[in-house]
């Protein structure tokens, strides 16, 4: 492997914000962009204006709007797509990977039906002969395009791909931890966009502080529930991919997943926040799946059961809270497996 180049499949904020980071690693950056229309703006103007506006992008990130020019002959791929589309988008990838490509999914999401998360997609789309891991972590696209100093985690069930991709990614601005719990990474960065969706509520609301504290904490342990049901480490969850970007994406302006959760609570449908939203709230999706994994599993997660009613059942928010405030309790840690 050389640091010569690297391709980023996806230009949303968090694939450009990825491309503007790595651009300072590597010689050249191949950033691969779905819409035709954006990668013209992109081309001639170097500044996704779309996505990630008002930031400049250097001259060795390259734009193409063909998957195949992008990816081949690479040696190392980022794929930054929704998790619903990945399964399309990898399989689009197949015929130009080579044995021991080094495929790194940076999307937030867990497959409707399926139930399962990306690292999972990707293996069966392109099968095992690929180094695959994920990165996650506390991070908003801006703040990193910004050069804000943050923290990630890159995992992978191989520790010497972890270090890999550790390495990759580290820089003075980027502090890089690894992690072999690959799926317990994964669970917690898909799962947080559901609690954040239900503390955009709370705020919307306008319940205080009290309120939003309560809810972060129980979604923590509803996390960690579904997350140690599907085999992941517990300890996996009070880290930088479960706490942290928790925290990061239930309390900070510049998360989607809130701000949608906000104007629900203010009285607006779903179908009116989204039918002008660009940029894709993975919650919307990914609280489908937390919905069938509750049942699947049978665990008690009332924060996640109640956010899916108000999203895609109709229910009210006010209802949802009545109801949740309703919910039977027992001790404050029961069905997390592996935690005493």
């Amino acid at each position: 492997m050389s640091n010569r180049k690297i391709a980023v499949i996806g230009a949303g904020s968090w694939g450009t914000a990825l491309s503007l980071h790595l651009a300072e690693k590597f010689e050249q950056v191949s950033l691969w962009v779905y819409e035709k229309e954006l990668c013209d703006i992109l081309t001639k103007e170097r500044e996704n204006k779309w996505f990630l506006p008002d930031i400049f992008l250097p001259e060795n990130i390259i734009y193409d709007n063909s998957i195949e020019r992008a990816a081949q002959d690479q040696e190392i791929l980022v794929l930054v797509v929704p998790t619903q589309l990945l399964r399309k988008i990898a399989t689009q990838l197949k015929p130009f990977i080579k044995p021991n490509t080094i495929i790194i999914n940076a999307s937030k999401g867990i497959e409707n039906d399926s139930l399962i998360p990306c690292h999972k997609i990707i293996e069966e789309s392109l099968g095992t002969s690929c180094q695959i891991a994920t990165i996650s972590g506390p991070t908003f696209a801006k703040e990193v395009a910004n050069k804000v100093p943050s923290a990630l985690l890159a995992a992978s069930e191989s520790e010497e791909t972890a270090k890999i991709i550790q390495e990759i990614f580290s820089s003075s601005k980027m502090k890089v931890f690894t992690s072999t719990d690959i799926m317990g990474v994964e669970i917690g960065g898909a799962l947080k966009n559901v609690i954040a969706i239900a503390t955009g509520i709370c705020d919307g609301l306008n319940l205080g502080s009290n309120t939003r504290a309560a809810l972060v904490t129980r979604g923590l342990v509803e996390i960690a529930r579904i997350g140690t049901g599907m085999g992941a480490k517990p300890e996996t969850f009070y880290g930088l991919s479960g706490l942290g970007d928790l925290v990061l994406t239930c309390t900070g302006d510049l998360s989607r997943n809130r701000q949608l959760g906000m104007q629900l609570g203010r009285g607006k449908s779903l179908n009116e926040i989204t039918e002008n939203m660009r940029m894709v709230a993975e919650g919307i999706t990914t609280v489908k799946s937390a919905h069938q994994l509750i049942k699947k599993l049978n665990i008690q997660a009332s924060v996640m059961e109640e956010t899916y009613k108000v999203l895609h059942e109709g229910k009210t928010p006010q209802k949802a809270l009545k109801d949740l405030m309703e919910v039977e309790i027992s001790k404050e840690f029961s069905g997390i497996k592996g935690l005493a």
